[in-house]
């Protein structure tokens, strides 16, 4: 049965338009599934989807499965916990980790500010220090981080359909991992191709950095068949082996959602990166 189209309240519709950014144009467009429900378009990419009042629903898979995962993998207490966002857009999953912990404290790096005061304008993001907004590209901010300064690095950056270069290299997780107190976990968001190299060189370099690495993404992707976005994992701390009481618990967020997806542990990551060379600067 098709879902009952909605074009949302009449307040939100008000913010259903085009917008001049520093970087080009965003588009808010409804959701015609989802009363109060909006998708923002970044230069023609969908890039947030946003249900105002409503920050606990996530529509893009890959968010929900980066959620999961910081959801089980959390290595502190979520009352002190401290999360760095790189990439913003719509601010979907500072959203979404600030309601579902209150007292958590995020900081999202977003490389165009009129995006990021727009985002602040249309859409119900918490207030600092629940979550700040900083303009910024991203790379350079994170080497400006200081030490030990976060608990959670979620990397969501794109250009278009990649990430850029410099926020795949060695030097990158390295910083990142250097800005990481103790246990702390870095998840990022790979787009990649069916031949997976993006993929397999963001691991190979994360492998110098990070003692220990594991992936999320649905089968299909892993088995290289189509284009799509694989969630790659380090810490410092041991991750869930397959056949763990974690491992089955992050397995079961997963498998929800209209595209059911897998938690692969680290003897899989370290041979699906097989041969791949890492990148440098």
């Amino acid at each position: 049965m098709g879902r009952k189209r909605n074009r949302g309240s009449e307040a939100g519709a008000g913010i259903i338009g085009l917008y001049d950014i520093d970087t080009g144009q965003a588009e808010v467009v409804a959701d015609e599934f989802r009363r109060d429900g909006y998708i923002l378009n970044v230069n023609g990419v969908p890039s947030s989807h946003i249900v105002l009042g409503s920050p606990g629903e996530l529509e893009f898979e890959y968010m929900r499965w980066i959620a999961a995962a910081v959801e089980v993998l959390n290595p502190v207490d979520p009352v002190a916990l401290r999360v760095t966002h790189l990439g913003g857009a719509g601010c979907s999953l500072p959203r979404y980790f600030a309601d579902l912990w209150p007292r958590s404290r995020h900081t999202v790096v977003e490389l165009d500010a009129k995006l990021a005061e727009l985002t602040r304008t249309l859409f119900d993001v918490p207030r600092a220090p629940t979550v700040k907004i900083r303009a910024g590209e991203a790379r350079a901010e994170t080497m400006a981080f200081q030490p030990a300064s976060r608990d959670i690095i979620i990397r969501d950056v794109f250009a278009g359909a990649t990430t850029p270069r410099p926020l795949t290299t060695v030097e990158f997780f390295a910083a990142c991992r250097k800005a990481l107190a103790g246990a702390g976990l870095y998840v990022s968001n790979c787009g990649d191709h069916s031949e997976l190299q993006g993929a397999k060189a963001e691991l190979a370099g994360m492998a110098e950095v990070f003692d220990h690495l594991a992936v999320i993404a649905d089968p299909p992707m892993l088995k290289g068949r189509r284009y799509g976005n694989i969630i790659l994992i380090g810490s410092e701390s041991p991750l869930p082996a397959a056949g763990s009481v974690e491992a089955a618990a992050l397995a079961k967020q997963l498998l929800g959602g209209a595209v059911p997806a897998h938690y692969k542990d680290e003897a899989f990551t370290r041979k699906f990166i097989g041969g791949a060379s890492s990148r440098r600067d």
